[in-house]
């Protein structure tokens, strides 16, 4: 049994017990109902975030995964990702806790400018400007984004970009990305910035087509782009690319991928000029420092941990 089948189990079970206020599944999803998807989108949030992430989204025009509201399906990461992270975006204390979760380096954490702004913005694309050959900047779709981006201060002063990307359930194919006239607008798209970049390597090419690697190699390209060109709300000395990824997702994290014939970490560090800028972190060890009597933790840990 795959993770994703075993997250849908658990997932049906937790409908089945009344615990996403009282929906009982059966919701749409493309065209057709399952189990495992919620009738009212709102239900897949925590109780907590729900009104404030709407207006969110609405103030920043953002896209939801899936369609116009907020997906009732359960095992989406967008949600997962806002359900573990919105409800502490405005309290700095706990924001910072989550970074020292993964490093001590890090002192401070800063305000991001937008509507409604906190110390953890969603779905970002960093200011107006596009510096990757995309067509617009549309936060949530159509574009490189991250899940969720903090901005921090280093004890050695330096201030870091943190982009963080959220899996939850993915696994990936072997989809080449590079071919047909698709795969000709993305190589005309990216290739010139990968070869001169500082943090890909000559590796890159060969896997960066392949998923997840082509979603992080934009990623990088990304954080790149903002720390040279310095957007207004933005400016950074450095980053670290956080990958949330559960720790029992082997078919994500230890698949042997064909453009390396290694796991995903061993792969896409093979791809990096400076490995300790990527960081794989699972959910639960990102709220390891909070306090754990709180309704959320319980929140969490029953239904992700």
């Amino acid at each position: 049994m795959t993770f994703r089948d075993k997250e849908q189990k658990r997932g049906e079970a937790l409908v089945k017990s009344g615990f996403f206020d009282g929906d009982t599944g059966n919701g749409k999803f493309k065209g057709k109902r399952y189990p495992f998807v919620l009738q009212d989108g709102r239900f897949n949030l925590y109780p907590g975030i729900r009104d404030e992430v709407l207006e969110y989204f609405k103030q920043n025009n953002i896209a939801w995964w899936g369609g116009k509201h907020p997906t009732g399906h359960i095992l989406s990461s967008q949600i997962a990702c806002l359900n573990h992270l919105f409800a502490i975006r405005n309290e700095k204390d706990a924001v910072l806790k989550l970074l020292k979760s993964v490093s001590d380096d890090f002192v401070d954490v800063f305000p991001i400018p937008e509507n409604l702004e906190g110390y953890i913005q969603f779905e970002a694309v960093g200011g107006k400007e596009n510096f990757l050959n995309e067509r617009k900047n549309t936060r949530g779709s159509n574009c490189t984004s991250v899940d969720a981006l903090i901005c921090a201060r280093h004890r050695d002063s330096r201030r870091f970009l943190i982009p963080i990307e959220w899996k939850y359930v993915e696994k990936y194919g072997n989809k080449d990305k590079s071919t047909g006239s698709k795969g000709d607008e993305r190589k005309a798209r990216y290739l010139d910035l990968i070869k001169s970049s500082r943090y890909l390597n000559e590796h890159t090419p060969s896997c960066c087509w392949f998923e997840p690697f082509y979603q992080l190699m934009r990623q990088t390209l990304w954080a790149e782009q903002l720390l040279k060109h310095r957007s207004a709300g933005f400016e950074a000395d450095n980053y670290l690319h956080l990958h949330v990824v559960p720790e029992d997702n082997a078919e994500l994290l230890d698949k042997s991928y064909p453009c390396s014939n290694k796991g995903m970490i061993d792969t896409w560090e093979s791809c990096l000029n400076y490995p300790e800028k990527y960081t794989v972190v699972h959910p639960n060890q990102l709220w390891s420092k909070q306090s754990k009597d709180t309704a959320i933790y319980e929140y969490l840990s029953k239904r992700y941990w």
